[in-house]
């Protein structure tokens, strides 16, 4: 069985919407997370949803997930002070319903709603062969390495550098088990989703990311976001 956690706790800070989480803005009547999880409703590879979101947000999620014909849902999770600890208490709801090692989790920003049913199956079947995998995109423009922002100190090798995406894929029982038995301290410091699985020796592949699947996290974005869903719908 392959579970989906799907990261709705956020507040938006950076796209400075007064407070309002960005996940539950509406796009032609619809909230952005709705969007993102109609495509996991959709896929033949999730059997299960977990959303991890805030207390306050909980009675309208369901009703759009009611109204959207929702049915994979599970449970909510509760959001923690970091990323991280938030997929820590999606894999704990996870971890109390798996009854199989064989069991997956594929790991998602609500606010990347444009995720195409194909990544989401890339990602979970590369688990045959590795314990985790995550989509990116090689880099387009020259890197360099500053320590102070004013002067270039190092030139990087662009051909060796790549962007991380979401969703990224994981066998459920290790991945769970890395989270279960790191420090708060290690949670707190964990960037990337598979940054703590690369650091304690998991075999994480990469597969080719999706240049539509962005991520919303400036007025810019949504609006780029808002301009696709419009010129889908006519």
């Amino acid at each position: 069985m392959n579970y989906a956690i799907i990261l709705s706790g956020g507040i938006g800070t950076r796209m400075q919407m007064g407070g309002f989480p960005k996940q539950y803005l509406e796009v032609e009547k619809k909230p952005i997370l709705l969007y993102t999880l109609e495509q996991f409703q959709k896929s033949s590879a999730v059997e299960k949803i977990v959303i991890v979101a805030a207390d306050a947000w909980r009675e309208n999620i369901r009703g759009w997930m009611e109204e959207d014909g929702i049915t994979k849902f599970l449970a909510f999770a509760d959001a923690g002070d970091t990323r991280q600890e938030s997929i820590h208490n999606g894999l704990t709801v996870c971890m109390e319903d798996s009854v199989s090692e064989n069991d997956g989790v594929i790991i998602h920003d609500s606010v990347r709603p444009l995720v195409s049913e194909q990544l989401i199956g890339d990602c979970l079947a590369a688990l045959a062969d590795h314990e985790g995998c995550m989509p990116v995109l090689p880099m387009k423009d020259t890197i360099y390495q500053s320590s102070d922002g004013t002067k270039i100190d190092h030139l990087l090798e662009r051909s060796t550098l790549f962007a991380g995406q979401a969703p990224e894929a994981f066998r459920l029982h290790p991945y769970a088990k890395i989270n279960r038995e790191a420090s708060k301290e290690e949670l707190s410091l964990t960037r990337g989703t598979s940054e703590i699985a690369y650091r304690h020796g998991m075999d994480v592949a990469m597969i080719p990311g999706d240049e539509r699947n962005f991520k919303i996290t400036t007025r810019s974005d949504l609006e780029r976001f808002c301009t696709i869903v419009e010129g889908e719908t006519k």
